[in-house]
């Protein structure tokens, strides 16, 4: 019973190695050292090799993808369905798939950008289009106010509600005067703004949170004095904002990257933005492959699937040192040494049983969210660049098993740097050239340190690689001429 239980276990988890394994076992059974039959096998019983092999290769079938009659006839259906909704209803299907997730950011995240990638815009919270789940407007999905943090559902009721019966919401004051004091607190007003739910008042984040806790303090206290059918007599009978005198601060905006904070605090997402935007050529320059590729080849490799799509990576060279180490962007499998760039969205220290320290990392890309893990060894070094929200490229281990989602071993942090858009080639005979021309060169830049890459190409090979990050140059400098005056006018390209 045991062995077949190891049978049944490989099946249910599509390990096809293992099956291969046990096809001997099957088909002549096992005998052990001392001689004695632990398993008989067909032929001991008097199954042909023949029919034992057609046997097994049902099995093997089966351990591919199969279910019994009923079960497949029923997934056939609900396979037939979802098809036909992504098809012709893919902006419903989508907003339903994203109601079925609230409150998971990595998958709300996920969907997300899988509407994105086939041209479906999710917009931003907005208080007066906005209900409790993803709603359909139009070609667009509008985000959901139940996702925002400290928004409860008393509270999304109470908007609509307003809403419905008092109109359209025209500004801050509007909104608290028109909300029931019961029905809205500070908490929950400062976060609908961090969300960008206000942004349609055209007012600045940083006004409204400004002003928030003192107008809902000073709206809350007139309307218990003017307990209904009670009005003072030098009072107007109308309650205009001009009357209540909100004034807001003249102070800037917040910077961009507060602003993307604020939200991801609130929602779990960034919603306008991403912090990466502005870093993606950085990102493609310093890195070897991004996270949807990761998950793309777990999923291949282990049979599971995935609503990311394959992205495609650019093939990236780099040179260290005197060696020279291409990052061929081929299909990724376990224990592949890779490095990924990103934002810290979260972070773990734990203490081991040795009293170490070490850290579990959440990075976080323009394509989803792995986990890098950080052990004490590395950890010793690492720990002054573990941070939230730091910009970081992790130089590490893949580590791909089907019992779990791919994660990294890291090996080497440093900052994601911003890079020039510009590239310097510098051409050479072939790779020996450039490997013994390699620490001539970085003692040259060293004076000249800056943003745009550094290449060299060699002819004989026609193949290019990246200099280490220490040895990119400042343009704006003499570098070029010194370069081309070493190499030659024809041998030095900016491009």
């Amino acid at each position: 019973m045991g062995r077949s239980d190891l049978v049944r276990r490989a099946m249910s988890k599509k390990k096809h190695k293992v099956m291969e394994e046990e096809r001997h076992n099957f088909i002549n059974g096992v005998v052990d050292e001392k001689g004695n039959i632990e398993v008989p096998g067909c032929v001991r019983n008097g199954i042909s090799k023949e029919a034992a092999n057609k046997i097994f290769d049902q099995m093997m079938d089966f351990a591919s993808y199969a279910f019994n009659k009923s079960h497949a006839a029923a997934y056939a259906v609900i396979g037939y369905q979802t098809a036909y909704f992504m098809k012709y209803y893919p902006v419903e299907y989508i907003a339903a798939m994203l109601n079925s997730v609230m409150g998971i950011s990595e998958k709300v995240s996920g969907y997300i950008r899988f509407a994105e990638s086939i041209g479906i815009q999710v917009l931003s919270p907005d208080i007066n289009e906005s209900y409790g789940k993803f709603t359909v407007k139009g070609d667009t999905i509008r985000f959901g106010l139940g996702s925002v943090k400290n928004v409860g559902l008393n509270v999304v009721n109470g908007i609509v509600e307003s809403r419905e019966k008092k109109g359209r919401f025209v500004s801050l004051y509007d909104f608290c005067n028109k909300m029931e004091v019961s029905s809205i607190n500070k908490r929950a007003s400062e976060s609908l703004i961090k969300a960008g739910a206000f942004d349609g008042f055209k007012t600045f984040r940083s006004q409204m949170l400004a002003v928030n806790e003192k107008m809902l303090d000073g709206i809350s206290n007139q309307k218990k004095k003017n307990i209904e059918g009670q009005v003072s007599l030098f009072s107007t009978f109308d309650n205009t904002e001009e009357q209540f005198q909100i004034k807001y601060p003249n102070i800037k905006e917040f910077d961009k990257k507060y602003i993307l904070a604020m939200e991801k605090e609130m929602t779990g997402l960034y919603l306008t933005g991403h912090p990466l935007d502005e870093y993606e050529k950085s990102l493609n320059l310093q890195t070897s492959t991004n996270i949807a590729k990761i998950f793309s080849d777990y999923d291949e490799t282990y049979g599971e699937n995935s609503i990311i799509e394959n992205t495609s990576v650019d093939l990236l060279e780099s040179i260290e040192d005197s060696n020279i180490n291409k990052i061929i962007a081929d299909t990724l499998k376990d224990g592949d040494r890779v490095a990924i760039g990103g934002i810290i969205s979260d972070f773990n220290r734990k203490i081991t049983r040795n009293n170490d320290m070490m850290a579990f990392i959440k990075l976080e890309d323009l394509t989803g969210v792995i986990e890098c893990i950080v052990f004490p060894k590395a950890y010793e070094k690492l720990s002054s660049l573990i941070d939230a929200d730091s910009l970081i490229v992790i130089k590490g281990r893949l580590v791909m098993n089907e019992d779990e989602d791919p994660k990294i071993i890291c090996e080497q942090i440093i900052p994601l740097e911003k890079v020039d858009s510009s590239k310097l080639y510098i051409m050479v005979e072939d790779e020996k050239t450039a490997r013994n021309i390699i620490k001539d060169l970085k003692t040259i830049m060293f004076k000249f340190k800056g943003n745009t890459p550094v290449y060299l190409f060699a002819a004989k090979e026609r193949t290019s690689f990246r200099l280490s990050r220490d040895a990119w140059v400042d343009l704006d400098t003499e570098i070029v001429g010194i370069l081309r005056e070493k190499f030659g006018e024809d041998r030095v390209k900016i491009t």
